[in-house]
């Protein structure tokens, strides 16, 4: 039994960190790296915080300003990304001529994925920022 569940489990991340993955390069691997880079460093400081909590609190509060620095500049990232991608398809667009819905369609899909990473970690940046705050009073 366990190990039917350990092979059902093994298959659904298979799935997942593949889908998963191809997205991140479909983003744009650049931009969706410094995203995550973002991401990391936020989840980062919020451990720091949430360690520092009873210790010592002026450092759990001085984190708390670098998480909201790393979710911005997650967020700036994201969207800088997607008027360059969209600028990028433009300038495609014009130099052959055609317009086919499609291939229109294809390229805003990839220009809204690194903006949707971006505010996935301002998301998840935000709710860590007020859930510490709640937890420092």
């Amino acid at each position: 039994m366990k190990i039917k569940i350990l092979r059902i489990m093994a298959i659904i991340t298979g799935i997942l960190g593949t889908t998963l993955f191809n997205r991140f390069l479909e983003g744009g691997a650049l931009f969706m790296s410094l995203i995550l880079f973002c991401l990391l460093i936020s989840i980062y400081f919020t451990a720091k915080s949430v360690l520092n909590i009873k210790n010592n609190i002026d450092i759990s509060i001085k984190m708390l300003k670098h998480i909201n620095d790393a979710a911005v500049l997650a967020l700036a990232l994201g969207f800088m990304s997607a008027f360059i991608g969209l600028i990028s398809a433009f300038d495609v667009l014009e130099a052959s001529g055609d317009a086919n819905p499609a291939i229109i369609a294809g390229g805003l899909k990839i220009a809204l994925l690194s903006p949707l990473f971006g505010l996935f970690t301002f998301s998840v940046s935000k709710l860590a920022i007020l859930i510490l705050r709640v937890t420092q009073k």
